[in-house]
């Protein structure tokens, strides 16, 4: 369980940071002059944080987002700010499979490195539909468009660790949903089942696949001798756009737990520490709460089921 106490009063954990620490405080120090990053959804919310802290560090960000319109007024409130900032946009629509393969595309295109992959962007309890590949669109959009993104970009970020010596790090954001999905984790065969569909339990789903996927990965790695690393995190509660199915529900729950709750800078903290810091060099396959170390859920630790994931996952790319 989550500790309500450290989470209320944002006593730093074992890093030295804690709920109440800002992702300009996890950084403070770090010198990312020399890192290629790509954040999808870096339009707004966390992710436009998230931008925005990487690009003062030094980074060249790219920002991956549906509404080109909504990242490029992002890239402008991150110049605004910060003149010497290297921010590009890209579009991406993470449940369309063609748009994920014509973005990869066009990051290629740029001929640069890459060094770090944030797989932030998602969608939240929002109503049963499918995507345009025919697919659930939380699992689609939370797990698999982010599946593919990360397995086209994957050899790009082992020139990269190669060439440069640098460790790559890739992040998935998750969420403490992930401890609430539907009943057997992930619904193999039934991801697409309409008459079965929770907005909740599905969300569940997608954000325990998110560190299933980190899981695997890290370990596939890690037997390829990339350097290479793969973490989640959860972000925190924060009130986004990605609550835009819920508000109502989102703002009365927020009411009763207020204190639990952070801004959009302490939301975009564990991405950039996970991202960042340099005390996790080699740190692999972990999932991260307030810029701590935390156990999942065992399910989320489950190999056998991360596997089993990665596999299936693999078919509904091949079939589309």
């Amino acid at each position: 369980m989550v500790n309500i106490f450290t989470l209320v009063t944002g006593i730093p954990g074992p890093s030295g940071f804690g709920s109440a620490s800002t992702a300009e405080q996890v950084t403070q120090g770090v010198d990312a002059s020399n890192l290629t990053a790509i954040i999808t959804g870096g339009a707004s919310g966390i992710g436009l944080e998230t931008a925005r802290v990487l690009a003062l560090r030094g980074a060249h960000v790219i920002i991956a987002a549906r509404n080109l319109d909504a990242a490029n007024k992002a890239k402008d409130i991150i110049l605004k700010d910060n003149q010497a900032a290297r921010v590009d946009v890209l579009k991406l629509d993470l449940c369309s499979m063609k748009s994920i393969r014509a973005f990869v595309e066009s990051f290629n295109a740029l001929n640069l490195p890459l060094n770090i992959l944030i797989n932030n962007a998602g969608v939240m309890f929002c109503p049963f539909q499918l995507s345009e590949d025919g697919i659930e669109m939380q699992f689609a959009t939370n797990h698999l468009g982010h599946f593919l993104l990360t397995n086209l970009l994957l050899d790009k970020m082992k020139q990269t660790a190669k060439s440069t010596g640098i460790e790559g790090r890739i992040v998935n954001l998750s969420s403490i949903a992930h401890q609430h999905p539907y009943e057997e984790g992930i619904r193999f065969d039934k991801i697409n089942d309409r008459r079965g569909y929770s907005d909740k339990w599905a969300y569940g789903q997608s954000k325990l696949a998110n560190i299933l996927h980190a899981n695997e990965l890290s370990r596939r790695l890690k037997e390829q001798g990339a350097n290479i690393t793969v973490n989640s995190v959860h972000p925190g509660l924060i009130m986004t756009n990605l609550m835009r199915h819920s508000a109502l529900l989102m703002r009365v729950f927020q009411f009763f737990t207020y204190l639990c709750w952070k801004n959009v800078p302490q939301g975009a903290a564990t991405t950039c520490y996970v991202a960042l810091h340099p005390s996790l060099k080699g740190v692999t396959g972990k999932y991260f709460l307030d810029c701590n170390e935390f156990e999942a859920s065992a399910l989320a630790r489950d190999e056998t089921l991360a596997k089993k994931l990665w596999d299936f996952s693999n078919k509904l790319v091949n079939s589309a």
